[in-house]
């Protein structure tokens, strides 16, 4: 009997003492039996456990984790499931945050690419408009052909004479000058023309009689300006072609048909060197040669032809 008092004595003090021991002793029911003996065992065993006096604080621990490890059995099934969640949650975000790059990426593609065909569809337009306008300026440009008129040709001297060729082929030679004059207009409104060099010749049936040349020149745009070319022949072997020349005194007893031919040939810069329109004016001219008309001012006003 007093040793059994000497053990409520003892419960007394410690649980006055340190009153989490009742905590810690009424939240481990695995730990607790029914039996009396081995209860007191228990209060018995609790301050060799902690000996260095700081029962308090070993039994919070130890509280937590029998009563951690007092739940029901589902509770282990919970906190996978909790774990499952997360890990499906994280996931989830992962997945959201790559559809997310994905669709920034698919839209920064599409905005690149958006814009590379506005470019190639401005370039494309500016280059067709530039042709049509370009084709507009060609056409336009293409009616306003440069005009050439004849004026008049004179003869201020016609020869023949014998001698013989390079090769000592003796025949009868033509030697001769004459002077044509022409104008030049150019009616474009909105180009100047280059003219290139430009060789004349005077035919007597197909034998070249005399020969000259229009030199290079620029005409401003809405302007003309007169020409005189001087035609010249030194020597002109004949070979029989002459037969029908009969001279009198050196000169044709008869007038003579001389054919003019010559072709000028100009080009308009429209648009810098991108329009470059070409003209080309034929010219063919008959004139009668008349030893009664010789340094006198012969018309072709009415004896030429221009295509």
């Amino acid at each position: 009997m007093s040793m059994h008092g000497k053990t409520d004595s003892e419960v007394t003090s410690l649980a006055a003492s340190s009153p989490n021991r009742a905590v810690y002793y009424v939240q481990s029911p695995s730990r607790d039996s029914h039996d009396g003996e081995k209860t007191t065992n228990s209060f018995r065993s609790t301050p060799i456990l902690s000996p260095m006096g700081s029962p308090g604080r070993h039994s919070r621990d130890s509280s937590s984790t029998r009563y951690s490890g007092s739940l029901k059995p589902g509770s282990h099934k919970s906190g996978n499931g909790s774990r499952r969640n997360h890990h499906r949650r994280k996931a989830e975000k992962e997945f959201d945050a790559i559809e997310e790059e994905g669709l920034l990426d698919e839209e920064g593609g599409r905005r690149g690419l958006s814009r590379r065909c506005y470019v190639v569809a401005f370039a494309v337009g500016f280059l067709v408009l530039f042709s049509f306008f370009a084709l507009i300026l060609w056409g336009a440009s293409r009616n306003q052909k440069p005009v050439v008129t004849m004026k008049s040709i004179l003869f201020d001297n016609f020869m023949i004479h014998a001698g013989s060729d390079s090769a000592g082929v003796g025949t009868e030679m033509v030697t001769m000058n004459s002077t044509v004059k022409l104008t030049f207009r150019n009616r474009g409104t909105f180009f100047g023309i280059h003219v290139s060099p430009t060789p004349l010749d005077l035919f007597f049936s197909e034998l070249p009689l005399a020969t000259g040349t229009i030199n290079s020149f620029y005409q401003s745009r809405r302007s003309q300006r007169t020409i005189m070319v001087i035609l010249i022949g030194n020597h002109i072997p004949l070979y029989g072609g002459g037969s029908d020349l009969s001279s009198r005194g050196g000169r044709p007893a008869a007038p003579v048909t001389l054919a003019l031919k010559f072709t000028v040939r100009a080009r308009a810069y429209v648009l810098g060197r991108l329009v470059k329109p070409k003209f080309h004016r034929r010219v063919h001219c008959s004139v009668v040669l008349d030893q009664n008309k010789m340094n006198v001012v012969i018309p072709l006003k009415n004896s030429c032809t221009i295509d």
